[in-house]
């Protein structure tokens, strides 16, 4: 029997990951400018889900023990 690819920490990377990309979604709704043209809405947002897209990457994609 294999052992599961997906441990315990892999999944807390993932589940980190994916609740930064939806605060970056929430945090680009913040934005009091019109069309979302603040720094909510063209900066801080869109990094944030950069940054929640290539977490679970990285943790689905690691493959050293």
């Amino acid at each position: 029997m294999s052992p599961m690819p997906l441990d315990s920490k892999r999944i807390t990377i993932l589940l980190i990951g994916i609740g930064v990309m939806v605060l970056g979604f929430f945090v680009m709704t913040l934005d009091k400018e019109p069309f979302g043209f603040g720094f909510l809405g063209i900066t801080l947002g869109p990094i944030m889900v950069l940054i929640g897209v290539i977490t679970p990457i990285f943790a689905l994609f690691n493959f050293k023990k």
